[in-house]
């Protein structure tokens, strides 16, 4: 049995731990998703929930360029205690998809500055940084949208979602939803764009799933948490 992470541990522990985490099975998996690491996500979970929160590892952890060490470099880290500058270099270093979506999701949306870094990376030229500037803005459409110009969000996402690179695409796509989600006096363009554009209309979704395509995910309803979270986790 491998010997249990606890606080106090040293990087090379906590590599070591992941090296005998690592099955090819999960890695042949992650792979189709953009993802070059082996590890159960499950597991991974499990370790940082031994690790508990230590932000000077999570810090070492990330300077390996490893991205099972930066998955959990996440889960353990202090998202508040980053400066403005230290999560803007680290979004340009995260290399894959999960790394970049974590990066976001849990440390950068907690954190004092992430308005400041929504606003300077939705006008970034580097499409993989403007996603994320696009992904806390569909944050805020959804939970503080006071001061948004939701109109001129609409008028950016029609001219430019359709040609945009994937991953700014389906940014772009979720706040397209979000607005036609949460404010019914939009919904109604909203669900035009969708339908005009069809972004992700022949996105490949399991059944019973609902489909990331704006009209469909979200415009003409509130999809379920159920079905938000099984069509994100298509992707």
């Amino acid at each position: 049995m491998a010997p249990t992470a606890v606080t106090g541990a040293t990087v090379a522990e906590v590599i070591a731990e992941l090296a005998r985490l690592e099955d090819p099975k999960s890695r042949e998996v992650n792979a189709r998703h953009g993802d070059d690491h082996g590890v159960n996500l499950s597991k991974l979970r499990a370790l940082a929930t031994r690790l508990k929160t230590q932000q000077e590892l999570a810090r070492e952890l990330w300077e390996t360029d490893d991205t099972a060490a930066r998955l959990l470099a996440i889960l353990i880290c202090r998202p508040k205690a980053f400066e403005r500058n230290e999560l803007d270099t680290m979004l340009r270093q995260a290399r894959t998809p999960k790394v970049h979506d974590w990066l976001v999701n849990y440390v950068v949306k907690k954190n004092p500055h992430s308005e400041e870094l929504r606003l300077a990376w939705s006008a970034d030229p580097d499409p993989a940084v403007a996603s994320a500037g696009w992904a806390l803005t569909a944050e805020r459409v959804a939970k503080k949208p006071e001061g948004l110009d939701l109109a001129g969000l609409l008028d950016v996402i029609e001219a430019q979602m359709k040609d945009a690179p994937d991953r700014l695409q389906w940014a772009m796509n979720q706040c397209l939803a979000q607005i036609g989600i949460e404010h019914p006096e939009h919904r109604a363009r909203a669900i035009d764009i969708g339908e005009r554009l069809e972004v992700l209309k022949d996105y490949p979704t399991p059944p019973n799933c609902t489909s990331p395509a704006a009209p469909s995910h979200g415009c003409r309803r509130r999809p379920s948490r159920r079905g938000r979270r099984r069509s994100r986790a298509g992707r």
